[in-house]
Parts: C-alpha cells; structure tokens; sequence
C-alpha cells in the first residue's frame, strides 16, 4: 500500500464522489484520517457525530469561485443565499444569516454579513487552504445559535512552522470568460530560528457576466451591476517552539461589488405603521431580462452610473496560539482572538446613501484535558463585543452594543466498537440600542451522540441536540427601509430565545470501493424568528416584513456515494431535500429547492484527471405567503486538471466549465430571484504554482 499524508489527494479521499489522485495506474491508495481542526478534539470527518465534510486541495481548487456561498453551493445539504457576483453566504439545510457560523480559524469574521445577504463575507477564498464544513446544530463550540451549521476557513495568514528550506510559497492565476474576469493570488512564508514571517495578497476583478437568453430569443445579455472588484493582504508573523507556537496578523481587504436588482426607496414618515415608499422602478422592470447594454452599464462602478454599488473596507487583526501541556492535566490549550474595523458605503449616484460600521472582537480559549475516568474533552469560553451602527438613508438598524459571552464543554467518551459524546453550553448576551430600551437574554444548548463502527469501514451515527438562538440586534430592533431586499423590515424587542430541538440519523461506508454518507434529521424549531410578509405593498414594489416568531419544523436529507469502477474511473451520485414549515401551516420563505445529479471522476493519463457532473435542481413550489414559485434548470459542468514539476516547482494547470448547457436558472434562496439569473455558460483557466 502507498500511504499519502497531508497532500493534495487528501481531499478526495472526503468526496465519495472523486478520484483519489497521486496513485500510479494499478495502485490502489490508502489515505489517512483528516483531521477536522472545528471538531476539537481532531476527529476525521468518518468518526464525528455530526455530518461534516472538508475541501481542500484538487477539490477546493476546482470549486472555488468568487464567494464562499458559491464555492459550497453544490455540495449536500449546502446552497447559497445568491446576492450577484460579490455576496453570497451559504446555506445549509434551508438556515442562514446568523443560524450558519462562518468562522476564520475558529473565530467570527466580523463583518456585517449576517445583517443582511447583500452583504459580503470578508474573507477571500483564494487564500483559504481548506473548508471545513459542520452540517447540522451539534456545533456547541461555537454557539448555540449555530442551528444550521459551521463553515470553518483555514488560512496560512499566521505560520505554524517553520520551512525546510527557509521559505515556501504558492502562487495562482485564473481568467474566466462569463465575466471577462481574472484572479491573482500569492503567499510565501519564510522563517528561521524560532520566527516565520508571512506575506500574501489577492487581486480580483470581474465585470458584469452574462446571462442565458430566453426561449425565443437566444440573445445573451448582462446581469446589471454584477461586477466585482477585490484586493485582500496580509502581513503575520509567528514564534514557533517545540510545544506550540503564537502569532499575529493582519489583513487589509477593499471591495467594490454592485448592488443587483437594488431599488431605491423614498420612504415617508417614521410611524413604523404608515410608511409609503416611492421607488426608482415602478413598473418593477425585471433587470435580469434586460439586453445588453454593455457601454451603459460594463464601467458603471468606476464611474457611478447609476447603479448603486457597495465599497467596502476592512481592518483585520488575528492572533493565534497552541500550545502543548499548557497546565497540569491538559494535553493542548488554544488561543484565538479577532478584532475588526469594518465599513461599507452603499453608493447610489455616486454620493453614499448609507454607511454601515462594525467594530467587533471575538476571542476564545479552549483547554483540553488528559482522559479522565475514561473521558477525554475540551472546555473553554469565548466572548464577543459588537459596536454596530447604519448611518444614512438606509439606517433601519439604531446603533447598537452587543455584548456575548459563552463557557462550553465538550466530552467523548470510547467503549469498544462505540463513541459517545456530550456536549453543553450556556451564554449571556445583553444588547444596548441607541434611544431605545435594551434587551438581555441567556440560552442553554446541550448534545449528545454517538457513533458505532459495526463493521470495518462502516459507521453508524446518531445525535441529539437542544440548542437555542438568542436573537439579534436586527431582528429586535429594525425600523425602516431596505432598498436590497425591497422591504420595510420591523423589529420585536419583546422577541424571546429560539430552542431547536434535532434529531439526526447517519451512516457512512468511507474506505474501499463503495462509498457512501447519508444524513436523515429533523429539526424542531420552538419561537422560529423569521421574517414574515405582512401582505402590505406599501409603493415602489417594497413590501413590510416583520420579525416574528411561531413554531417551524424543518426536516431532509442529504447523501452521496460512489463506486470504483476501474482504477480509472469512479461514479458517484448526489443530492438533498430540505423542508420547512410552520407547524400551525404554511411554507417557511426562501427554502432551497430539491436536488440530485451525478458525477463521474476519470483519470485520463498519470498526471490528468477529468470530472464530469450534472444535476437537476428542482422547481420550488412550496412557498411561503406572498413568495412566488421557482422554475427547475439542469446544470452541468466538467474539469480537467494536470499536475507536474518543474525543478523544485509542483504546478498545476486546469480548465473547468460551469453551466456547459447555457441553462437559465434562478436561486430560490436568493431574496432576489425574481430579478436575478444566475450566470450563463462559462471557462474558467488557470494555474496555481507551489515552491
């Protein structure tokens, strides 16, 4: 047997779905458990309790778009929210915003993108190594608001060793053709002694991309405003000894992106039950049906030309630190604490509208202790401080103070062929509003599992979870007027914690020819907070929503499996459901439709692999009030990529093609789906260097 470590392959030993690559024709591979570093007490993703699933390497490389909602979009149980080329948050299970924990490294990213899906994540998936993906609430490390799940993005912004040869690097290079668009990233990291410096910076640039035709006229035209323009860098800097290491970084991102289908709203008087808004557009022309106009619109955020855009800066510090045997009975201690300067102009005529800020600390300690009568944990604290304000005319949040703080234990516990784990957390969060009365809560969330491996290979799982979600400032104290998702959004101060109740059934065959994982659950949601339509047209095709709370149910599934047919080839199929509903009737709003499809890994020669992947997305017709029904569309795509050397150089070079058949689709995630399309046919070519 040949055993790869921590290589490129690594990742398609997680996808049941992928060819493996590294083996020589007619050899078969072994990979090693990889170690999920959210899980805590490193666990490969085949021994956790709750479904998770990594990316990284060939995997991560061919995936990887823009935004981190689109480069997740596709795997099960995963959508995105879908704001046009430069925001798009993920979505598991039909949960997003503030029930999905986007983590860098362990800790909040600190921006404001669960305030609204037309905001960005600030972190830049060129420069992440790998994703870790937790499907499901099991997720008490880092917040019992995490119902949905946790991505986790994992950088080489702050060094953890120190290089062989004293430095190493990576560069890449990609071009694509929907939006006459082109990436560049690099990274080097150089060190000696006891210290490593890091380095590394990305430049993205994307015009607006095409859009399929519509039936009867073939011609293509451009989405208005889905540009995107991105520059990120980085400086770290890390001590490393024999037992851990600590380290300081800081990142600096610029991002221009439009604002699609963004309408502005003249809204009246400030009685939150008479508002009447006049809009821009009040024939509510659909802007994705619109034909090319591309010497009107290609340029429009250099020069303004009327199309609203966001500008948005950020000033990022991490720091970091493990360190081994930190105390007297703990095998490892962890540090991780973020701090950010975020803010963002939305920019209509060239003169900003609105001005929104987020001053935000996230920091967290974690110990794990040596076994004990059996158990082996982790138990640690985490607290959170969030400075919030909206300025302008779009200022429908007060400036508010949110304070977090949270202590957890996580213990597991082996007895012969079974694993158990057990989990709890509490937190105390307390919100200052500007002008207006503050608000305390507290919430206790608790799991427990456990994993039998029946059978060589095979693993059966089941987890409980009582987990509740204190509410957000947005959803107590909205008050006015949301030009991005065409709504007047109204706030409850009086809305109380959310308790989620899931059950989850899971099993996973993930070694040997035959590969498979598939998840059953249910989850149970008491006072779902969500944003309900009241039914007002109230001008301008704005619509009022107000934050309320009813009980809500959400059950799915999710799977998918492969099998070796040759040494060269592997078929795999894939797929989900999610439903969501009010137990007291009616749809929950903006669930992902249904979908399956299924993929097939080809090795073409020793150093070139070839992917070919189709799946259907079904037609969403289970709606909620006011919302209107979503069409189905097949898509399908392909890759090739091919790795070598060049002296002490590994290269790789790859062409991959999204949505070959040209087809038109809209996201029924998306707040804008009835005025957006997703991309049409597009190339993607690149490069990506290691050294």
């Amino acid at each position: 047997m040949k055993k790869v470590r921590h290589s490129i392959a690594l990742a398609f030993a997680l996808a049941p779905g992928a060819v493996a690559l590294g083996a020589e024709p007619g050899e078969s591979l072994e990979l090693e458990p990889n170690v999920v570093s959210a899980s805590a007490l490193a666990h490969s993703p085949g021994e956790m309790t709750s479904p998770a699933r990594v990316l990284q390497g060939n995997e991560l490389t061919l995936r990887r778009e823009s935004t981190l909602g689109e480069t997740l979009n596709g795997l099960p149980g995963v959508s995105s929210s879908s704001f046009g080329a430069g925001a798009s948050r993920p979505v598991i299970r039909g949960l997003d915003g503030a029930r999905v924990r986007v983590l860098s490294d362990g800790v909040d990213t600190l921006d404001a993108s669960t305030i609204s899906p037309d905001h960005a994540i600030s972190l830049e998936p060129l420069l992440i190594e790998r994703i870790e993906v937790l499907r499901g609430p099991a997720t008490l490390l880092y917040g019992g608001g995490a119902i949905g799940g946790v991505v986790n993005l994992i950088d080489r912004k702050v060094p953890t060793h120190i290089p062989e040869k004293g430095f190493e690097g990576e560069a890449e290079l990609s071009a694509n053709s929907v939006a006459n668009g082109g990436a560049g990233a690099f990274g080097l990291t150089a060190g000696a002694g006891q210290f490593a410096v890091r380095v590394e910076g990305v430049k993205r640039q994307d015009d607006e991309y095409r859009i399929p035709g519509t039936e009867g006229d073939p011609r293509s035209s451009k989405q208005v405003g889905s540009y995107n323009d991105t520059d990120t860098a980085t400086l770290g800097g890390s001590w490393i000894g024999e037992r851990g290491h600590l380290g300081l970084a800081y990142t600096q991102q610029r991002n221009r992106y439009g604002l699609l289908a963004h309408q502005h709203a003249d809204c009246h008087t400030h009685d939150p039950r008479d508002w009447h808004c006049v809009g821009e557009d009040e024939e509510g022309h659909d802007h994705g049906h619109e034909d090319e106009h591309e010497d009107e619109h290609a340029h429009a955020h250099d020069h303004g030309g009327g199309v609203p855009y966001i500008d948005m800066k950020q000033r990022r510090w991490d720091l970091r630190g493990d360190y081994s045997e930190p105390l007297p009975g703990f095998e490892l201690g962890r540090l991780r604490i973020g701090h950010s300067n975020y803010e963002h102009d939305e920019v209509e005529g060239g003169v900003t509208a609105t001005t929104f800020r987020n001053d935000a600390t996230d920091a967290r300690l974690e110990l794990t202790h040596a076994p004990l009568f059996g158990w082996r944990g982790v138990l640690g604290g985490q607290t959170l401080r969030r400075d919030f304000q909206a300025l302008g005319e779009e200022a429908y949040v007060p400036p508010t103070l949110t304070r977090n703080h949270g202590l957890f234990i996580l213990e597991e516990y082996h007895l012969g062929d079974w694993r158990y784990e057990l989990g709890l957390r509490h937190e105390w969060q307390d919100i200052d509003a500007d002008g207006q009365r503050g608000t305390r809560h507290s919430g206790t969330s608790a799991s427990a599992g456990a994993v039998w491996n029946f059978a060589p290979e095979y693993a059966l799982g089941l987890t409980l979870s009582r987990s509740q979600r204190l509410p957000t400032a947005e959803e107590l104290y909205a008050n006015g007027p949301h030009a991005a998702t065409r709504t007047v959004e109204l706030g409850d101060p009086g809305l109380d914690e959310e308790t989620s109740h899931n059950v989850e059934l899971s099993l996973h065959k993930h070694a040997g020819r035959a590969r498979f994982s598939f998840s059953l659950y249910r989850n149970q949601v008491d006072d779902f907070i969500y944003a309900a339509d009241t039914g007002r047209d109230i001008g301008g095709g704005i619509r009022e929503i107000q934050y309320s709370q009813a009980d809500a149910v959400l059950t799915g599934a999710e799977g998918e499996a492969s099998y070796q047919l040759t040494e060269a080839t592997r078929l795999g199929v894939f797929g989900d459901h999610v439903r969501g509903k009010l137990r007291d009737g009616g749809d929950l709003p903006r669930i992902p439709a249904d979908r399956l499809g299924m993929r097939l890994d080809q090795r073409l020669a020793p150093a070139l692999d070839g992917q070919l992947e189709f799946y259907r997305v079904q037609r969403q017709d289970r709606t909620a009030a006011f919302e209107n029904d979503t069409g189905g569309y097949n898509m399908l795509g392909a890759s090739l990529i091919y790795g070598g050397q060049l002296e002490s150089t590994d290269y790789q070079l790859y062409l991959k093609g999204n949505n070959l058949l040209d087809a038109r689709g809209r996201n029924h995630s998306s707040f804008i789906k009835d005025e957006v399309v997703l991309p049409g046919r597009n190339l993607t070519l690149g490069i990506r260097l290691a050294f």
